[in-house]
């Protein structure tokens, strides 16, 4: 039992025993800041009072007399009407109990059989991940691991955009170097690839099969290029894996386009919808949401970008999802409305596709952008970041913030061992509760919490209690910096709960038992909560 959302039922049940019958959750039950106020505050009163056509306060006063009581010391009215509820020392402290008897699932959500795929990362194999699929990565897995652990059913899918013309040029930069190796003078456009690994790759390649693939066929080309299209995947996986992201699905857009598929999705689902102007193909996406029609054939007969991905969406949908997630980065805004368009043309709703834009990083390192790597001249990589300052403060510090905002990532700080840096706060909170823990595992637990009075104690344990709403109000707005700003929350009540209450006291050992218990719920907690974004808790910091 969740007490918040308890007491939102029980007052949503006052309301609709009070005549008002299309009452709702839309009103307020959170913390009170104050003890005097209480334990929770509601606005019920004051958010439904034209509909009971009385004053706030009146309609408080008749919603206490319909409140069930059970577990509740008293309720009062403050203000213009809120309502404000005294609980029975049992009914908090019961919390304990009920984190240490669900341990790793305390704060999933019951299944809620919706289907939700969600796709992100999908970088061009031409290259090694930069920061800014360090951030999309970090996003969409968290938020893949919140709609998990809030009880719905996910699906990770990754997109190889594996037919374009960076494709070409990759298998073109491979091909001049192979050749380069061979002693060929030949240069490499400017318009190429230049970075390293590409001579890396067309080393490989060279001392593997040696001169066999230097005749100009396109059977040859094509060969180098899926060799290095493999090579820079492979790349891709084995950095994503060490930053705790994996994919339950690869979809490669040759398959999407393979046996005519795009253009059979065209000619059968768009006809409709379709038009002919100097020689390309429009849809009609000004119908719908977009603010101009879009060109899917152009008049030399090829696909623009948008025709393949509406026939990617379409197998997706085919699948039985019932909502499809794209975490792209922020220059697809305009990709929005027309995307939703192509699916409301076959009867979806808008709603079946929510586009998630991540906003660009600057890494900030003595107060200066740090724009380039030292060790390749090119721009920070995934795993130059993760080298440079670990997994968990890199997965940590790109959901922190809304990923619509713009990120400033402080090096600085993130290797900072110091309550400054909101990672080892958190993970130092978790650290210092294994510690006590270990240090008085011979004294029994009490689960029943009934030595709990405290303040800290009391808050602690309001702040354990809030996890599973913070769960559920993540997964809604798909925002993982929910889920960081709640675990700095609770780690500021941990270290408070550990500065201010005496933990171990071997001469009262009632008090301790009741501590260790809320101690270790507490550390419960926070490893749940630092799992579903991705992070560690270390028992030794």
């Amino acid at each position: 039992m969740n007490i918040e959302l308890d007491l939102k039922q029980r007052v949503i049940d006052a309301l609709h025993n009070h005549g008002i019958a299309d009452a709702s959750d839309d009103f307020v039950v959170e913390n009170t800041k104050n003890p005097l106020h209480g334990d929770y505050a509601c606005n019920a009163a004051l958010k439904y009072a034209s509909k009971a056509k009385c004053a706030p306060r009146a309609l408080a006063e008749a919603l206490i007399a319909l409140i069930d009581k059970k577990g509740i010391a008293k309720i009062e009215i403050a203000g213009p009407g809120f309502i404000n509820f005294f609980l029975e020392k049992d009914t908090i402290n019961s919390i304990v109990k009920k984190v240490l008897d669900e341990d790793k699932n305390y704060g999933r959500g019951e299944k809620k059989n919706i289907k939700v795929n969600v796709e992100f990362v999908s970088a061009n194999p031409t290259g090694d991940l930069h920061l800014g699929h360090a951030r999309i990565a970090a996003v969409g897995d968290s938020i893949c691991r919140i709609y998990d652990f809030a009880g719905y059913d996910v699906t990770r899918e990754y997109y190889v955009n594996n037919a374009g013309n960076q494709i070409y040029t990759l298998g073109l930069s491979l091909d001049i170097r192979y050749r380069q190796l061979n002693g060929e003078k030949v240069e490499l456009p400017e318009d190429s690839y230049h970075a390293q690994d590409i001579i890396d790759i067309a080393t490989e390649f060279n001392k593997k099969y040696g001169a066999k693939y230097l005749e100009k066929t396109k059977e040859n080309f094509e060969f180098i290029t899926q060799f290095g299209m493999e090579a820079e995947l492979n790349k891709i996986w084995k950095d994503l894996e060490e930053y705790r992201v994996k994919f339950d699905i690869v979809t490669l857009e040759t398959d999407v386009r393979k046996d005519n598929h795009v253009q059979k999705v065209l000619e059968e689902k768009y006809k409709n919808y379709s038009y002919v102007q100097d020689g390309a193909v429009f849809l009609r996406t000004t119908d719908f949401l977009d603010d101009k029609d879009r060109c899917v054939v152009k008049s030399d007969g090829s696909y623009t970008y948008m025709m393949p991905d509406i026939a990617y969406h379409l197998i997706k949908l085919s699948r039985g999802y019932d909502l499809l997630i794209d975490v792209l980065g922020a220059d697809h805004h305009g990709y929005i409305n027309r995307m939703k368009s192509a699916l409301m043309m076959q009867g979806y709703s808008k709603d079946t596709l929510e586009i998630e834009l991540i906003q660009i990083v600057r890494l900030i390192k003595d107060g200066e952008e740090v724009r380039m790597s030292k060790r390749t001249g090119a721009g920070i990589s995934l795993r130059e970041l993760c080298e440079e300052v670990g997994v968990d403060a890199a997965r940590y510090f790109f959901v922190a913030r809304a990923g619509s905002a713009h990120l400033d990532f402080n090096l600085n700080l993130a290797l900072e061992h110091s309550s400054s840096n909101p990672v080892y706060y958190a993970q130092y909170a978790h650290a210092r509760l294994f510690k006590v823990l270990e240090q008085a595992k011979d004294i029994p637990l009490d689960e029943t919490g009934k030595q709990l009075k405290e303040k800290q104690e009391i808050d602690l344990l309001k702040c354990i209690n809030d996890f599973p709403k913070v769960i559920q109000n993540a997964a809604v707005k798909r925002a993982p910096h929910i889920v960081a700003t709640y675990i700095q929350e609770l780690a500021s009540a941990i270290h408070s709960f550990y500065t201010e209450c005496r933990v171990i006291d071997r001469d009262n050992l009632n008090v301790t038992s009741s501590r260790l218990a809320l101690a270790k719920a507490a550390k419960i907690t926070m490893r749940n909560a630092l799992d579903v974004i991705g992070v560690s808790s270390p028992n030794v910091m």
